[in-house]
C-alpha cells in the first residue's frame, strides 16, 4: 500500500496540494481522476519523488519515502513500473531492447536471462515474437502494450500510469484497461493510475480518489461514483459523453 499523509506541495506562492491524505491499495486498480490543473500529476510526481513534498509523508508499505536518502529511495525505484502517456520507448531501440532497458540498469542479470525475462513480458501482454520490430513499425496500442511490457520487467510492486489510454480508440482503450487489471490483480501489484477517461473509471476503478483544489474531495469505488451527490463530483463525472448517457439511461428508467 501508498499512503501519504497531510502533503503540502507549493511552487512559489501557488499552492498546488493542500494537506492532502489518501490511500493506495494493494492489488487494486487506484485511481486519481480530476479536473485539469487541480494537482493530479503533481501529487503522483511527489509519491515517486519527482517533486519534494514541503510538508507531509509519503510511506510505501510503511517506508516514509521523505526520509529516505537517494540510496534508499534507489532500492524503492526499482519496485516501481511506470507506464507514460506517451509510451516513451526508445525509437532508435527494438521492441526486445526496450524491455531489457530497465533490467540493464538495475540488475546484474546475464543477457539470456534478461531475454528470457523479455520474452515473458511480451507473451503477458500478447506480443509474442515482435522482438526485433522498432516502436515506429508499431501501432499505438502495440505502443502502450509493449511499455506495460518494459513496465513488469522489473516485476513491480507499484505500477504508475498516466493516462494509459491517450490517443487511443475505444476498442483499443479496453484492451489497456483490462490488461492494466489483469496485470494488478495476478501479481498483486498496488496500481495508480492517472485518468480523465470516466470509461476507464468506471470499468477498472477499484478506488478512485477525486483531487479538487488539490484536496482529496471524494473518494469512493466506481459503484458509488454514479451515485454520489457531490455536486463537484457530479459536474466532472456528467460532464463526458459517456457518463451523460448513463445518466439518461439511468433517468429513463426510473
Amino acid at each position: 500500500m501508498i499512503e501519504v499523509k497531510n502533503i503540502n506541495k507549493a511552487f512559489g506562492s501557488n499552492k498546488i496540494l493542500k494537506n492532502l491524505s489518501a490511500k493506495f491499495e494493494t492489488g487494486k486498480v487506484n485511481m486519481i481522476i480530476g479536473q485539469s490543473g487541480q494537482g493530479k500529476s503533481v501529487l503522483a510526481k511527489c509519491i515517486v519523488g519527482l517533486h519534494e513534498v514541503d510538508e507531509g509523508i509519503v510511506s510505501y508499505d510503511g517506508r516514509n519515502f521523505s526520509e529516505l536518502d537517494n540510496f534508499q529511495r534507489r532500492e524503492i525505484r526499482k519496485e516501481i513500473g511506470m507506464l507514460f502517456q506517451g509510451s516513451a520507448l526508445f525509437d532508435s531501440m527494438t521492441v526486445e531492447e526496450n524491455i531489457m532497458f530497465p533490467l540493464k540498469m538495475f540488475t546484474d542479470m546475464s543477457k539470456k536471462q534478461m531475454l528470457e525475462r523479455a520474452n515473458f513480458c511480451l507473451d503477458r501482454v500478447n506480443l509474442s515474437g515482435k522482438n526485433k520490430l522498432l516502436p515506429a513499425e508499431c501501432s499505438g496500442g502495440m505502443q502502450k502494450r509493449i511499455a506495460i511490457a518494459r513496465a513488469i520487467a522489473m516485476k513491480p510492486k507499484y505500477l504508475f500510469c498516466d493516462e494509459p489510454n491517450s490517443g487511443l480508440d475505444p476498442k483499443t482503450s479496453i484492451v489497456i484497461d483490462n490488461l492494466i487489471k489483469e496485470i494488478t490483480y495476478e501479481y498483486n501489484i498496488t496500481t495508480v493510475v492517472i485518468s480523465h477517461d470516466m470509461n476507464s473509471v468506471i470499468e477498472i476503478g477499484d478506488n478512485i480518489i477525486f483531487i479538487h483544489e488539490g484536496q482529496n474531495w471524494w473518494s469512493g469505488d466506481r459503484n458509488s461514483i454514479i451515485k454520489t451527490d457531490n455536486k463537484e463530483i457530479i459536474d466532472f463525472v456528467y460532464a463526458s459523453e459517456f457518463m451523460g448517457r448513463i445518466k439518461s439511461l439511468m433517468q429513463n428508467n426510473i
